[in-house]
């Protein structure tokens, strides 16, 4: 699969990402030169997290047959430590459903386990730039 992004002529800095059908706007802060145009890629990076772990615990829940209503996933950034090789996220769950202890516990546990986490956290990324073909 390939992902492309391309400048969007419309405003100085922002892009349209392209995945599969579907089309992102990309742009930098204020604070990072950008006008806001669309989430920065540090934000598409926290949110592929938030995203995995919400569809990793529905996906789960739906097999299970454990009645989850609704899910949200909460990211937290703190990369104060960035520059020093410290990036930290902190996720936070809020579910909904007539859910036991036994349950929500089990599905929190699932969200840690979800690929994107381990991706981020137990795998080697390898990244080679090149010309594009």
């Amino acid at each position: 699969m390939s992902i492309s992004i391309r400048r969007d002529d419309t405003t100085g800095t922002r892009h349209t990402l392209k995945i599969r059908n579907h089309e992102i706007p990309v742009d930098a802060s204020p604070e990072g030169g950008g006008s806001d145009g669309g989430p920065t890629p540090h934000d598409l990076y926290d949110a592929s997290l938030a995203a995995c772990k919400a569809l990793t615990v529905l996906i789960y829940a739906r097999r299970k047959g454990i009645p989850v209503e609704d899910i949200e996933v909460v990211v937290d950034r703190d990369d104060s430590e960035e520059r020093k090789g410290v990036y930290r996220l902190k996720s936070g769950l809020r579910l909904s459903g007539n859910l036991t202890e036994t349950q929500r516990d089990e599905l929190l546990r699932v969200a840690g386990k979800c690929p994107v986490h381990k991706l981020m956290t137990e795998v080697k990324t390898e990244i080679e730039t090149g010309w594009a073909d």
